[in-house]
């Protein structure tokens, strides 16, 4: 029998089961304890805790890793003797504006900004 058809007639069964008045309903405190009860049985199995703590110190490391290095920025610093020269063309000097638009300076190869 295919998945399918066996959840239909397990739904079938469940609402035949609440219109008669005998399908069981948890309450709250039977809930918690079917829950606490599946907890003690996962929980039980070590080898499987054991791999279950791995793959979540794994996760946190790649997390710490990616949040410290999406933070830097790579500076670049001209260090050669003589001072930049700004070309005097148009479409060089707007390629070398500030990125934000707010400033007529041009930018300086090599300038490091704050």
């Amino acid at each position: 029998m295919d998945r399918g058809k066996q959840r239909e007639i397990a739904r079938k069964g469940g609402m035949a089961a609440h219109r008669k008045g005998t399908a069981h309903e948890f309450t709250a405190e039977e809930a918690r304890f079917a829950g606490r009860k599946g907890g003690q049985q996962v929980a039980s199995n070590r080898g499987h805790m054991i791999e279950i703590g791995r793959l979540g110190g794994r996760r946190s490391a790649e997390r710490r890793k990616n949040r410290a290095t999406a933070n830097i920025e790579p500076v670049r610093i001209d260090i050669s003797p003589q001072a930049p020269q700004v070309d005097a063309d148009a479409s060089a000097d707007s390629a070398m504006r500030q990125p934000d638009g707010d400033s007529d300076q041009p930018r300086q190869h090599g300038a490091i900004s704050g």
